[in-house]
């Protein structure tokens, strides 16, 4: 899964997540953030930066792939 699986964040300011995939699961091989029309493919053993800026507070879901694993970018 994702470690940490909750994030908060700054209203209105950049965020920069970094992806280090360890688990050669096919699951997770992809990680969505449906709200903020994100999809990335997460290569095995590196490291990809996924990058937004949030403009309303809330909580905000991001998944793998296959919507098994769950995690949250909480911002405030």
């Amino acid at each position: 899964g994702y470690e940490p699986s909750q994030i908060v964040v700054r209203l209105g300011q950049k965020v920069k997540l970094n992806f280090d995939r360890q688990d050669a699961s096919s699951c997770l091989e992809q990680v969505r953030f449906p709200d903020f029309g994100i999809a990335r493919t997460l290569p095995l053993n590196k490291v990809t930066p996924i990058e937004f800026t949030p403009q309303k507070p809330g909580r905000y879901e991001f998944t793998c792939g296959m919507n098994m694993f769950r995690g949250v970018v909480e911002v405030l």
